[in-house]
């Protein structure tokens, strides 16, 4: 069970309340955000786009935005190299897009996951000028590519490199870092040291969005206006399924993109709603994260991304409409392969010897490899434990990881650089090639130097507010939606109610796999009660808890005072909407013993 955390953090709710006109509960979570200074509550309230940051503090955008300038007046041939995943497709089209508009001869190409592997190689920058491209401008890649750049250069290339990963090091004897950058003309990546950008939690997409502002400043038009306006959609949508935290200027980002992407004139991304039912929608970030973002993914994994990049150029709405069916399509095999993938996965962990590791490193050499990553979210949740899951390619072994907060991922994986091919990524997600033969040594290594306690390993929930139910009502659960966009960096609030007594339930669902309740507090009021976690662990809680009888007599509608279940639980307040009328109910996100 998870250990639940109140969050106590203080503050004049009652004045902030007042001078915001929201309610004091609202206050409270906003502080719980660490958003302390009434400017800072003014931003996070109502934030504009024009509140975001300067692009030119951005290093070498300026130059980057001079030099492409320059390749398209001279008719210089320009190609964009992009990413198989959400960020990359995005970065890369409005990145083609935008130079296209400003009249250079550009093209894009997004790498193949199988055949080319992650970023630049060689053999993409052989094409490039075999092809009589002038220049490469990266996106959501190039930081790590020192090699492949200086190749680049030795044929007389131009490189913009467009990147938010980190930067590559090396550690010198005393501790000191030093960056390795590539010797690309222009290298534009907020998590440079010297960069003087204030906010490095930006994805690809958006880096390569800021550099197309600041290329835009030389028309200055209503056309360009417009175009950049567009283009915010491709941007948030990559910041939310890139995982971005949703704070600072990404919460405006995302709260202006979302509306963009349901306004948007972009057939094929039209055609990516229409496929998943969400035309004429209210968008969320779940809606890009866990139903439109995992089509473009799987479009990377099980074929090629290059027919996600078409949905977004393709002006033809047949065509728009044919393309998001086959991405839906893929998506829905990959959720068939993942499930099974997750299970085996699970398998090894528990009928083996890697139970007890702090840091799970899973070898499923028959897995897709473009689903490693996914399997190692699911384990990592399940376990909360960093998790690398690792498949065998035709180069080798490939994998991915998933990080807990504790756990710097990118930088424990670089005391052991020399066990791998390749790596690269972030602090809570990596990406690593190896020989096969390096597996149990990478296992060891990461376990032996990981530093993990079991506090950093137990999984917490923090509660905003412990608040009853009976102060919720439909006012305050349509006020909630001043704190949205949720995502990461921003979760939805959680509120605790303590002994709440199970009076009936019934299992809905077209899988059976959701739960319906009627709940009592103590006081006598009844409220609705909705589960859709794991059923099977719930009912293994409430049989181990109250025994099978009462969970038994809990569907059946028979309770009494002497067997009742009773219980503390985390909750979020929610509004069942149905035939116009509002029904207020709570939505179980966690569950302990009551009395």
């Amino acid at each position: 069970m998870a250990k639940w955390m109140v969050s106590a953090k203080k503050a004049d709710f009652n004045g902030i309340a007042a001078k915001f006109q929201i309610d004091p509960v609202i206050a409270r979570i906003i502080r719980n955000r660490d958003i302390v200074e009434e400017e800072e509550i003014d931003r996070f309230l109502h934030g504009r786009l024009e509140d975001m940051h300067d692009p030119h503090l951005l290093k070498d955008a300026d130059r980057a935005a001079e030099i492409l300038h320059n390749k398209i007046e001279a008719g210089k041939r320009i190609r964009v190299i992009g990413d198989y995943d959400i960020d990359g497709i995005c970065s890369a089209y409005l990145l083609l897009a935008g130079l296209r508009y400003c009249g250079a001869v550009a093209d894009a190409v997004i790498p193949h996951r199988i055949h080319d592997g992650y970023g630049l190689n060689n053999h993409l920058i052989q094409e490039a000028w075999e092809a009589g491209m002038d220049t490469i401008v990266t996106c959501d890649n190039g930081i790590a590519a020192k090699e492949q750049i200086a190749y680049a250069k030795t044929l007389g290339m131009t490189v913009v490199v467009t990147d938010h990963h980190e930067v590559p090091y090396e550690l010198l004897e005393g501790g000191e870092r030093i960056e390795c950058l590539p010797e690309a003309d222009a290298v534009i990546d907020p998590k440079q040291t010297d960069c003087e950008y204030p906010f490095d939690g930006i994805c690809g997409a958006f880096v390569a969005y800021k550099l197309l502002q600041v290329l835009f400043e030389r028309d200055d038009t209503p056309a360009a206006r417009r175009l950049l306006q567009e283009l915010l959609a491709f941007a948030a949508f990559a910041t939310v399924g890139d995982v971005m935290e949703l704070v600072d200027e990404n919460r405006i980002l995302v709260r202006y993109g979302l509306r963009q992407i349901v306004q948007s004139g972009n057939c094929g991304m039209q055609a990516l709603l229409a496929a998943n039912g969400l035309q004429d929608k209210k968008l969320s970030a779940y809606h890009i994260g866990f139903v439109l973002g995992p089509c473009l993914n799987a479009s990377g994994r099980l074929d090629t991304a290059v027919r996600a990049l078409q949905l977004f150029q393709t002006n033809d709405k047949a065509e728009a409409a044919m393309i998001a069916g086959e991405l839906k399509a893929l998506n829905d095999n990959r959720k068939d392969m993942t499930l099974l993938g997750t299970k085996q996965a699970i398998e090894m962990i528990e009928n083996g010897r890697l139970r007890d590791d702090k840091v799970l490193v899973v070898y499923l050499p028959e897995c897709h490899e473009s689903l490693a990553g996914i399997i190692a979210g699911r384990i990592r949740e399940r376990y909360h434990k960093p998790t690398f899951v690792l498949t065998l390619s035709e180069e080798g072994v490939k994998g991915s990881g998933r990080s807990v907060d504790a756990y710097h991922m990118y930088e424990k994986m670089s005391e052991c650089k020399e066990f791998y091919t390749k790596y690269g990524g972030h602090k809570l997600a990596a990406g690593v090639s190896m020989p096969e033969s390096n597996i149990e040594n990478f296992r060891t290594f990461l376990n032996a130097h990981c530093e993990l306690t079991k506090e950093d390993l137990e999984e917490k929930i923090h509660i905003d507010v412990p608040m009853p139910m009976a102060y919720v009502t439909a006012e305050f659960v349509k006020q909630l939606a001043v704190l949205e966009p949720f995502g990461n960096g921003n979760p939805k609030p959680v509120f605790a109610q303590r002994n709440l007594r199970f009076l009936n339930g019934r299992i809905l669902g077209r899988n059976r796999n959701v739960g319906k309740y009627r709940v009592e507090d103590e006081n006598g009021r009844q409220y609705d009660m909705m589960y859709f976690g794991d059923l099977e662990a719930w009912h293994d809680f409430l049989t181990e808890s109250f025994g099978k009888d009462a969970c038994e007599r809990l569907y059946q509608g028979r309770y009494g005072e002497g067997d009742a279940i009773c219980i503390h639980v985390i909750y979020y307040p929610d509004l069942d909407v149905y035939q116009g009328r509002e029904r207020l109910q709570m939505i179980m996100q966690d569950y302990t013993c009551g009395r």
